[in-house]
């Protein structure tokens, strides 16, 4: 049984609504559009394919810059995304929110694996590199295997995210993401 203290650690507030607190600005805006993504392919379910989908959605600068390493056009791969997991018998007007409850358990493995990635390097919120990381290092990722179609391996995809999180950026005082 989870403790006070344990509440505290996780990434949902007791009802399940997932902490905002715990999210840089770009990584919440990744996961609203994540949700925004979910109802458009008539999902009922934030799904890993999603919460990349909604990365690519925010363009933020650490992933365009790790789709530029990669030579990627990343508004065609969201394009791909959305055709590729679009469901013709759906949910047109399901009810999404950033709740544990609409979000699979694959996301959710991803989120808690993105928080212990951040802590890991001291940091108390959660980074769209940290997401984007969590997605390409889980085993059996569907969105590393679509990733790898294109000819590239999920281990390259992940070598180039941590090369772009590193990169300085015009506009970074710190040349790193986030530390």
């Amino acid at each position: 049984m989870a403790t006070p203290e344990d509440a505290g650690e996780d990434i949902f507030l007791p009802g399940g609504k997932l902490r905002g607190d715990l999210l840089t600005e770009a990584a919440q805006s990744a996961l609203g559009e994540a949700v925004r993504l979910t109802r458009e392919t008539q999902w009922d379910t934030v799904r890993s394919p999603h919460l990349f989908m909604g990365l690519l959605a925010i363009r933020d600068a650490r992933v365009r810059e790790w789709g530029r390493l990669f030579h990627a056009d990343l508004d065609q791969l969201l394009d791909e995304f959305q055709r590729l997991f679009y469901r013709e018998d759906g949910e047109e007007d399901s009810y999404l929110v950033l709740n544990r409850e609409f979000l699979s358990d694959n996301v959710i493995r991803h989120l808690r694996d993105a928080i212990g990635r951040a802590q890991g390097y001291g940091r108390k919120q959660i980074t769209t590199m940290d997401l984007l990381i969590s997605l390409l290092t889980v085993p059996n990722s569907i969105v590393a295997e679509c990733l790898e179609q294109l000819g590239i391996t999920a281990a390259k995809l992940t070598e180039i995210a941590l090369i772009a999180e590193n990169v300085r950026l015009d506009g970074d005082r710190t040349g790193r993401s986030g530390r």
